[in-house]
């Protein structure tokens, strides 16, 4: 059953990531995604063949035993866009903070439901659901800030940074981004990755304040 809630809740975090992306693009002026069909909910159009599937697949099956993979990015054109730099900088925030927003909006519910159903046995798989949802949005949040490409982390710090370093590290990230991540990734030290150190104590501390009687991971 566990398995089961990360499933959904990988699946349903993944897709309103995609589509925050895809609506704040809409609203400042390039209607890409929605033309494309992105702006929904069903999650047929966000699959990926390679990274939703294959890729995670793999990831479970080798020695790491971890998943790892993407959805298919929404399509965005930089020149429907009034101010390229600060509305993709916008574009890209706008998948972590809903994560985040969602993540925040649960807890709420939850707190209300255990204050309704105090120890009730019933309510132990809706909690379930719940802790997982919160869990892997604020996981993938926390993640997709890492400021290198593809992930949104990147961009937003492409956007921050003054034309000629962003120029620069633009075309550095493009280059080199990928290799970089799966460097930090990948639990090849002592079988632990790089980046975790880094990232946990960030995604301990939103979990402990939104998921009542969190332990940490």
């Amino acid at each position: 059953m566990d398995i089961l809630f990360i499933v959904i809740a990988v699946a349903f975090a993944i897709i309103i990531h995609e589509v925050a992306h895809g609506y704040v693009a809409d609203r400042l002026g390039d209607p890409t995604a929605r033309l494309s069909g992105r702006l929904t909910l069903n999650p047929i159009p966000h699959i990926d063949i390679i990274g939703t599937i294959i890729v995670p697949i793999l990831f479970l099956l080798s020695p790491f035993h971890f998943a790892f993979g993407w959805a298919k990015p929404v399509p965005v054109d930089p020149y429907n866009l009034k101010n390229p730099k600060k509305d993709l900088l916008l574009i890209s925030l706008a998948g972590p903070a809903t994560n985040i927003v969602f993540a925040i909006i649960l807890s709420v519910f939850l707190r209300i439901l255990i204050a309704i159903f105090p120890g009730e046995t019933s309510f132990e798989l809706l909690s379930g659901l719940f802790g997982s949802l919160i869990g892997t949005n604020i996981m993938l949040a926390v993640f997709n800030l890492i400021p290198i490409h593809p992930l949104d982390g990147g961009k937003i710090l492409i956007g921050i940074l003054p034309d000629k370093e962003s120029h620069e590290a633009d075309i550095f990230l493009n280059r080199f981004g990928l290799i970089l991540l799966l460097f930090l990734i990948l639990p090849i030290f002592g079988g632990n990755s790089l980046i975790s150190p880094v990232i946990s104590p960030v995604i301990n501390f939103f979990l402990r304040i939104l998921i009542p009687g969190f332990s940490t991971i």
